[in-house]
């Protein structure tokens, strides 16, 4: 059979336009390089999710506690399919999440890659994550699961900031049946950092439910970056984190900790005592293709 080439022109709206397609037929973006080679994991690699302390103390390990001890062997189901990297908790259900970065660290760039978690998955993209620390670093929120956002920011052991448009959760008929998804806007404390907000409206205008998304990531600063998200061409937000106002972050800590660069990784959330199955379903995956970028 004979493959159809596509040549994409750089943009983000004509990657989202042909995201269906098979990894051979996706051409890279002007200005771009892979991420990925949709065949292995060449340029990744897990890492365990691994539970901190407080936030900002020296040692944010806590290496004495029974969880480091079993979650440091775990380092998730990481795997390439049909072009597609997958990853979800190993075993299934086990409750216990991991991270995959990339060997190399990146400091001002645009990234772009397409999406498909299941529902429920908290997920997310990992930017700037410190040096063999997975979990530690800013976060693009992709917690397609209930109260989850989808677009905002979380501070991973950089003071816990959670900084989002709006909330989502599963849109249903009076029968039961999934029509989607549903958003209202997030309370005001995690808003107002924000120095651009999409509507929910908006995103549900755009967003496809149990297909592919594309995520358009754009993080730019030589220290405390301002960060951008897009998706399907649609802007979703932005935060200036030199900026954020927040109990417990403290910038001048976050740039010394962080710096100027660091990896690029997916999250496999673990389950909790509070959200259990509703964190992340038993045999839930997300998914990921087309992973390029731009360095600026």
């Amino acid at each position: 059979m004979n493959r159809r080439k596509f040549t994409i022109a750089g943009s983000a709206s004509a990657l989202t336009a042909i995201s269906g397609l098979a990894f051979a037929d996706i051409k890279t973006p002007s200005g771009f390089k892979p991420l990925f080679n949709g065949e292995n994991l060449d340029g990744w690699h897990p890492v365990p999710r691994l539970p901190m302390k407080k936030f900002y103390q020296t040692d944010i390990f806590r290496k004495d506690y029974e969880a480091y001890k079993i979650r440091s062997q775990h380092l998730g189901k990481w795997e390439v399919n049909d072009g597609v990297i997958s990853g979800g908790q190993s075993p299934a259900g086990s409750r216990l999440g991991s991270y995959l970065v990339t060997n190399r660290m990146y400091a001002d760039f645009e990234l772009l890659v397409d999406a498909k978690p299941d529902w429920p998955a908290d997920t997310g993209i990992m930017l700037r994550s410190a040096p063999g620390r997975g979990n530690l670093g800013y976060q693009v929120l992709v917690d397609h699961r209930p109260k989850g956002s989808i677009g905002g920011f979380y501070g991973n052991g950089i003071g816990g900031y959670r900084i989002w448009p709006f909330e989502v959760d599963l849109d249903k008929d009076e029968n039961g049946n999934i029509k989607g998804l549903k958003a209202e806007k997030a309370s005001a404390e995690k808003t107002s950092n924000l120095s651009y907000a999409c509507s929910p409206e908006e995103f549900l205008k755009t967003w496809k439910f149990n297909d592919w998304n594309t995520f358009r990531i754009r993080c730019v600063g030589s220290q405390l970056p301002k960060l951008t998200v897009w998706i399907n061409d649609v802007k979703i937000s932005e935060l200036n984190t030199s900026k954020i106002t927040w109990e417990g972050y403290r910038p001048e800590y976050v740039e010394k900790l962080i710096g100027p660069m660091g990896h690029i990784g997916f999250e496999v959330h673990d389950n909790d005592p509070k959200m259990d199955w509703d964190r992340w379903g038993k045999g839930a995956v997300c998914r990921w293709k087309n992973i390029f970028i731009k360095e600026l």
